[in-house]
């Protein structure tokens, strides 16, 4: 079998194309990987954002659960209901029941 013998026209041509092709693949890799590379970083941001924002909710809610067990606490509550509602506080009432032993037996 004869081989043909490429021209060097022909063989300039398909050097010319495979660099143009490899510059253009390279170039489009590049591109691709500043893309990644921009998504993620900017993906990491908002994940820290996030999570400087819960630590600071959680911070806020911490501080709420504070201030309302110092405000359950039953001193403070008479306190302001003395000092701010005006309230008084009266005599515990005492309740005396007698029941009749004939009635004690019989349950």
């Amino acid at each position: 079998m004869a081989r043909k013998r490429m021209s060097k026209r022909t063989r300039d041509v398909i050097q010319s194309l495979i660099f143009f092709i490899s510059t253009l693949g390279i170039i489009t890799c590049l591109i691709i990987y500043l893309w990644v590379y921009t998504e993620i970083d900017e993906s990491l941001l908002a994940i820290e954002i996030q999570n400087s924002t819960a630590k600071e909710l959680q911070n806020e809610i911490n501080e709420l659960q504070s201030g309302i067990e110092s405000l359950s606490r039953p001193d403070v509550i008479a306190r302001k209901a003395r000092e701010e509602l005006n309230m008084v506080f009266t005599q515990p009432e005492t309740l005396q029941i007698t029941i009749d032993q004939l009635m004690i037996r019989t349950l």
